[in-house]
């Protein structure tokens, strides 16, 4: 009945996404593996017993049943040449024939997730009835944003709940139901003179008020408070129309004079004042610093690069403007305590008055000066000849290519995150993805000094805009939109995330002989986002190569945050005529839960030190040479390190109780790929303890469900007491075949310099890192590519041109060198929660 494989190996590649195919198949229903055949559960058994011996044991199975079955045969089991599809489906020739694309065709083909994506985000239908359950509950007391005060409480944020790890393995790994699903909300509770915002749990979903309930979300803080942290910024609108402005008034004068320009709250302001963040705490007291900015008026977001060198401190604290005070003045270096003081000195003779930033070509990105030669003819570009060589399941946003699959998961706080990804249906990770990025700045002014941007206070998600075909991504990519909530709506961003292949600029493998050469393609693949929070571009992209490692790297663009050059000659570079480029550090922290051949893991160290050996062959004399130190990060006292000097130390994620034939641990590698960094700061002033986990490149904990994430959006509003102080992770347990999570920094050290003006370029703003095979296979890989080439030669000519198959399937390509229709470009569409309207959505992007 079954054509026997080539080599029963071949049933174990890309099985995850031929099992559940198979089983559709067969049965018409996903359910079918769980819910079926008893067979199937002998298949399930077989899973402790590896991959290959499961699916062998299936076939065996349902050979035998289909031949013994009294029931009539389905058609594919009949018909030969369905026979012959599903035996090229075992030996891997997946697709080639049952789906046939045009030429033209780019986009991702279809698939179906094996399992639902329990990661993924709620249905607008499931938002909406949040919301309206949320404004039904008395004791919450809460008001639609768009009519709220800032005496009002209202919801901030409405999206899913992640699942604990423990219960996601029950459902991914076998036959449990799927986890049960719930709401994360935010609520800001503004109605008291203690403002503060809470994270609350609210479901099951769907919604039932028999059984619907809401109750506060702090298991996962390392402050137990009612998932409650206190709002510094529940008076902001208010704080600068009612204090900010009335102190630049005061002032209109001497900004007038100096450049001629005033701030008071109109429509006409030339200036604009904003300043540290987070505020200081220090003391019981809330202290905020502002400066004057120059406004741009020609349309470009230049505002960064217009530091005027005027600086003025309040004391905030409490929710009273009577008890607010104005603590002082800074120019030039010298402080003034009141506004009298500091008027009578400026007007007095020999006041020093310094000179202004102001707008002009060198803060505009667009194209200046001669154009470079043959730069009009249109530059190299990719195509995809062949159409998409990956799957998609939308819905799902589940995504297969060659031999990896992953689910995709999106959040307000940290945007993209991967989880279940899959190498020849083994799990290497859990979860990949970001948990928060620091921008902490330095300088001689107490803006910069004051500065230390947690940026998912702001979120990734909500400025995870629409990616320009052709430019952040290939033209030919497969885009999938993004959503998240804000006040009483959901704003989808279209074309938000992409997926594409990518031909390296270098080969995978090359060797050369006397006789031949050998060269393989290094065809990659990329899931890539951009989100623009503030002033710069964070550009995220994963990648998958052919050889079975990952990649992670972070790029950044956009407009620096510059300082006024007055006496900043120590932290950074003169870069216009009144400019500094403040020094600043970012730090990204990314989350990687190994599960290397299961749940039990260990790391792994392994040095390269410097030596003398006596061998018995060196005659006596000891030889100065290396060898290798190796051990193991035994608890979590043990846990948090730096790369080592000369790149000397490997660190290797290993399962000691899976070796292989050689009897080597089987593991995956973390090697630093470019430009890595942690905090240079020292228990840094502005940030205490709320964001400890940017101290170390590495950080090794065992994985708790309790510690989902190793920062909390709104850690900068209470830093010395933090919802989330990552020290407290770290309690001794032992790391040894744990289940382990790498907590992973990227980041630059940036100098900003002149040729930051007038953005930072991707090229050199870069950091990443990779995960590498190491003992994982017997070897390399990419040898199953057919994208290669031997070509044997000898004397001038080639005798033979080996190609091996890539070929096979070719089509005539016409391209005309024409740039996407980026007349298209949309921005958001919105849909509003409440009152739910679905039928009714709008465009907005003024407004996030």
């Amino acid at each position: 009945m079954w054509e026997q494989p080539e080599d029963i190996n071949d049933i174990n590649l890309g099985k995850e996404r031929l099992l559940p195919s198979f089983f559709l198949m067969v049965s018409g229903t996903m359910l079918w593996p769980c819910f079926g055949h008893a067979y199937v559960m002998k298949f399930l058994a077989g899973l402790s017993k590896g991959p290959v011996v499961s699916c062998a044991l299936l076939l065996g199975l349902l050979a035998q049943d289909v031949v013994a079955a009294p029931q009539p045969k389905s058609d594919w089991v009949q018909n030969a040449k369905s026979r012959k599809k599903m035996t090229d489906i075992l030996n891997g020739k997946i697709r080639r024939d049952l789906n046939t694309t045009l030429c033209s065709e780019s986009a991702a083909r279809t698939v179906s997730a094996p399992k639902q994506n329990v990661w993924g985000g709620l249905t607008d239908e499931e938002a909406a009835s949040v919301v309206s359950w949320l404004f039904a509950q008395p004791d919450l007391n809460l008001t639609v944003s768009e009519n709220a005060t800032e005496w009002d409480n209202t919801i901030i944020l409405v999206e899913k709940l992640a699942p604990n790890k423990t219960d996601a393995l029950k459902y991914i790994d076998g036959c449990a139901a799927p986890p049960a699903k719930y709401a994360h909300v935010l609520l800001d509770h503004r109605s008291s003179v203690d403002a503060y915002y809470q994270d609350i749990k609210v479901g099951p979903l769907p919604l039932d008020n028999a059984t619907a309930s809401w109750e506060p979300l702090d298991y996962y803080l390392t402050k137990k408070n009612e998932g409650k942290v206190r709002n510094l910024e529940a008076d902001h609108d208010r704080m600068v129309s009612e204090w900010i402005y009335p102190i630049s008034a005061s002032v209109a004068d001497i900004t007038l004079d100096l450049w001629n320009a005033t701030a008071m709250g109109l429509d006409n302001d030339t200036l604009s004042i904003w300043g540290i963040d987070p505020l200081w705490q220090d003391d019981g007291r809330i202290i905020r610093w502002d400066t004057f900015w120059n406004k741009p008026t020609d349309g470009f977001d230049v505002g960064t690069l217009l530091p005027l060198g005027l600086f003025f401190m309040s004391d905030v604290t409490g929710r009273d403007p009577s008890q607010w005070s104005l603590e002082g003045w800074l120019y030039n270096g010298i402080f003034y305590k009141t506004t009298e003081e500091f008027r009578k000195a400026y007007w007095s003779p020999g006041f020093e008055k310094l000179g202004a930033n102001v707008e002009g070509d060198w803060t505009r990105t667009d194209q200046q000066g001669p154009v470079l030669p043959m730069d009009a003819s249109y530059p190299p570009t990719q195509v995809a000849p062949s159409a998409s060589r990956f799957s998609v399941d939308s819905e799902q946003q589940y995504v297969e290519w060659m031999d990896f699959s992953f689910y995709i998961g999106f959040n307000r706080d940290t945007g993209v995150s991967l989880h279940d990804i899959r190498y020849k249906g083994e799990r290497l990770l859990y979860e990949l993805g970001l948990q928060e990025a620091l921008a902490h700045y330095a300088g001689f002014d107490p803006v910069q000094s004051g500065t230390s941007y947690l940026d998912t206070y702001y979120g990734f998600g909500p400025y995870a805009f629409e990616l320009v075909p052709g430019y952040d991504c290939p033209a030919y990519a497969t885009y999938l939109n993004s959503s998240f909530y804000v006040s009483e709506t959901t704003h989808n961003h279209l074309n938000s995330i992409c997926l594409f292949e990518y031909d390296a600029d270098y080969p995978m493998q090359r060797h050369s002989t006397s006789k031949y050469v050998s060269v393989t393609k290094n065809t990659y693949f990329t899931l890539r986002s951009v989100s623009t929070v503030g002033n710069y571009d964070y550009m995220f992209s994963y990648t998958f190569s052919m050889d079975g490692s990952v990649a992670v790297e972070v790029r950044a663009s956009g407009y620096i945050q510059s300082a006024y050059f007055a006496k900043n000659q120590d932290y950074g570079f003169q870069i216009h005529d009144a400019l500094s480029g403040s020094m600043h550090d970012h730090v990204l922290n990314f989350k990687a839960d190994f599960d290397i051949l299961g749940t039990a893991n260990t790391v792994q160290l392994m040095k390269n030190v410097p030596a003398q050996k006596v061998y018995p062959w060196s005659g006596g004399k000891a030889r100065n040479t290396m060898t290798l130190e190796r051990s193991f990060v035994e608890s979590e006292d043990q846990g948090r390190f730096n790369w080592a000097e000369n790149s000397a130390t490997q660190v290797i994620v290993v399962n000691q109780d899976a070796k292989n034939q050689y009897g080597e641990y089987r593991g995956y590698r973390v090697l630093p790929y470019t430009g890595l960094c942690h905090l240079t700061v020292k228990d840094s002033s502005n940030l205490a303890n709320a964001a400890r986990w940017a101290e170390y490149d590495i950080q090794v904990t065992k994985q708790k469900d309790t510690e989902p994430r190793s920062a909390h959006a709104y850690n900068s509003q209470d830093v010395h007491d933090p919802p989330v102080n990552f020290d407290k992770f770290f309690d001794g347990e032992s790391l040894v075949q744990e289940d382990l999570v790498m907590w992973l920094n990227l980041g630059m050290h940036h100098v900003p310099h002149t040729g930051d003006l007038p953005n930072t370029v991707f090229t050199t703003a870069h950091s990443g890192f990779q995960f590498m095979p190491s003992n994982y296979f017997s070897m390399d890989q990419s040898r199953q590519t057919v994208n290669m080439v031997r070509i044997e030669y000898g004397g001038g000519n080639a005798s033979t041109v080996e190609t091996f198959g890539q070929k096979d399937d070719t089509c005539a390509l016409n391209f005309t060198p024409v740039e996407p229709d980026l007349v298209g470009y949309k921005g958001d569409v919105v849909i509003r929660k409440f009152p739910f309207d679905p039928n009714d959505p709008f465009f907005e992007t003024d407004s996030i």
